[in-house]
């Protein structure tokens, strides 16, 4: 007898980047619900859990602001029900020192579209992005051991250290962080 109940693979889905408009009219369901996901399932994404809805949708607002004047960029996946399976941002900086750079500032995806390689496909879309944008390095920070450190040494990235006590998980535990590095062709 089989133990193992299947997986259920979700299938792929497209990933399309959302300009300020499309994230407010999605910050208070999808994008909201995407972000409480994580937070509640243990993602340090700076919040605490359980993450009230309103404070979720009030950052994705905050978002679609620094998208309107051009710092930030957002890409969504979706699943096959309209469902925001993930999403991940791009910063950029407007300081005349920094235009050859930006930050992936949140890189987030449901639990149950985990472990389907959907993580990879928003980093490297952002990362495809930047570089078409003439961007030359890209940097994170993660907390430390976190599952989401697999993800970015795969994807080529460099840690380039670790803080100790940097930020309180979602539980208010503060844990170290690591800060890594991409440089773009």
């Amino acid at each position: 007898m089989n133990d193992f109940l299947p997986v259920r693979r979700i299938p792929a889905p497209d990933v399309e980047r959302l300009d300020p408009g499309r994230i407010r009219a999605h910050a208070a369901d999808g994008l909201a619900a995407l972000l409480v996901d994580a937070v509640d399932g243990g993602a340090s994404l700076g919040f605490l859990a359980p993450l009230d809805p309103a404070e979720a949708a009030s950052w994705w607002r905050e978002v679609a602001d620094e998208a309107e004047r051009g710092i930030r960029e957002v890409w969504a996946a979706y699943g096959t029900g309209g469902e925001v399976l993930g999403a991940v941002t791009l910063v950029r900086t407007d300081r005349p020192n920094g235009r050859h750079r930006g930050e992936i500032a949140r890189l987030i995806v449901h639990r149950a579209a985990r472990g389907q390689g959907l993580g990879a496909r928003l980093l490297a879309t952002a990362e495809a992005h930047a570089a078409a944008e003439g961007l030359t390095l890209l940097i994170l920070d993660t907390q430390t051991d976190s599952p989401a450190e697999a993800l970015y040494r795969k994807a080529g990235w460099t840690p380039a250290g670790v803080i100790p006590d940097f930020a309180a998980d979602p539980t208010g535990t503060l844990r170290p962080t690591t800060l890594y590095y991409k440089q773009l062709p």
